[in-house]
């Protein structure tokens, strides 16, 4: 893809998370005019969820082991969805599967919607290929968890003043933050860190939850 191409796709990103939020100065970098005129039709307002993505025994979507490649989650609430996806790109395991394997798993989270998706803001949280190499020479693998997850306050002010903003793609934002864990074959200790994402989520009415993209940076 060429830069320019890439710009305008990220650009377009932007547009339809946060076109809700134009008025707001801190946002502006987010957002391109496209002259198109929301719809009218009111939209469902899933409630902030701060219980923690826990790893179950069993494998699943939600489990951030990291070592199988992540699945989308099958749900209709942004806020589960976005934690569900948090963990997935937090998540990976040098020792089992490849780095592009990792990248086309994490693909099949996005929306099928032409024109919409952005991968390269998914690609860009992914090892490099010659990064990657490097870690599985060590056996390098991460696993995650995800806290809490909310709407951010600008995007939630902007949806109240009006609420039939969304209904254009039903495209929502969603911070994220969770811990990640960092660990070697062969090594005891590993490291771990806090981290912090904000997402765009796309969740209409009649079908489950897909991503959009990964913002550029966190909106609180």
């Amino acid at each position: 893809m060429s830069g320019g191409a890439l710009v305008r796709r990220r650009a377009l990103l932007g547009t339809v998370v946060l076109v809700a939020l134009v008025a707001l100065a801190g946002l502006f970098s987010y957002l391109t005019h496209d002259g198109r005129a929301p719809s009218n039709q009111p939209s469902a307002k899933p409630s902030p969820s701060s219980s923690p993505v826990s790893a179950p025994a069993s494998l699943s979507p939600l489990s951030g082991d990291g070592t199988t490649l992540p699945v989308p989650l099958d749900t209709h609430d942004p806020i589960v969805f976005g934690k569900a996806v948090a963990v997935a790109l937090w998540s990976y395991d040098t020792r089992a599967y490849s780095q592009p394997e990792l990248v086309a798993a994490l693909h099949r989270w996005l929306t099928p919607e032409q024109g919409l998706a952005d991968p390269t803001s998914v690609d860009h949280l992914v090892p490099s290929p010659v990064l990657w190499g490097r870690m599985a020479d060590s056996g390098q693998y991460a696993t995650a968890s995800a806290a809490e997850a909310h709407f951010p306050d600008s995007f939630t002010r902007a949806l109240q003043a009006d609420p039939g903003a969304i209904a254009q793609a039903y495209v929502y934002a969603v911070t994220v933050s969770g811990r990640q864990s960092i660990a070697w074959s062969g090594v005891r200790e590993g490291g771990a860190e806090d981290r912090s994402v904000t997402l765009a989520v796309q969740c209409r009415p009649d079908r489950p939850c897909v991503l959009v993209g990964v913002m550029p940076s966190v909106a609180p």
